[in-house]
């Protein structure tokens, strides 16, 4: 969940999939840029096999719609990580009310992934940090170097972002992409 100060403010993000179909997370600041709807939509249906059983890591979590919509449709744990204060107080009062199996750490969330173990490994990875900054970078080749075998680590960035560096640091290759609006996102994963 990146920020971008040059949208409109958004209240409110709805899950649009699984058990919690429906259900609203309050954004914490109008400078939190949700996924679009439509590009959930998407990511969603590229992910629909890798999500049972799944461990989720959401980086940049912001409403935290990413790795809650991840659980809503059968994963079974999601750790979400930012460094906004107000927003990890609105992600742990979302997953009370939902009752997720979820952890909520915050912190930036590059230096809190190099921090992990090394055998700590997530299927799917959520990156969407805010825009125009050199956070994506940086979490790209940490992402991928904790990424299980046959997981998936999914992309948000603005058109600006050269996705040709993507198999250089990190080995992975982009197996599907698309844009909706400003937000180009692609989902990587290992050679086959």
């Amino acid at each position: 969940m990146g920020r971008s100060p040059a949208r409109r403010p958004i209240n409110r993000v709805r899950i649009i999939g699984g058990k919690w179909r429906g259900r609203k997370l309050a954004v914490a600041s109008a400078a939190i840029r949700p996924t679009p709807d439509r590009a959930r939509v998407t990511v969603f249906n590229w992910l629909a096999a890798d999500l049972p059983g799944a461990r989720i890591l959401d980086l940049f979590a912001g409403t935290g719609v990413l790795g809650f919509e991840a659980l809503s449709r059968g994963a079974a744990h999601a750790v979400l990580v930012d460094d906004d204060a107000s927003a990890c107080r609105l992600l742990r009062r979302h997953r009370d009310e939902l009752e997720a199996a979820a952890d909520v750490h915050r912190g930036n969330g590059v230096r809190w992934l190099r921090r992990r173990r090394e055998d700590e490994r997530w299927d799917v990875v959520f990156l969407d940090p805010p825009f125009g900054t050199p956070l994506l970078d940086a979490a790209l080749p940490e992402a991928a170097a904790r990424l299980a075998a046959d997981g998936a680590i999914y992309v948000e960035a603005d058109a600006d972002f050269d996705p040709g560096r993507i198999e250089q640091v990190t080995g992975l290759m982009t197996t599907r992409q698309s844009h909706a609006g400003a937000s180009h996102f692609r989902l990587l994963r290992r050679h086959q």
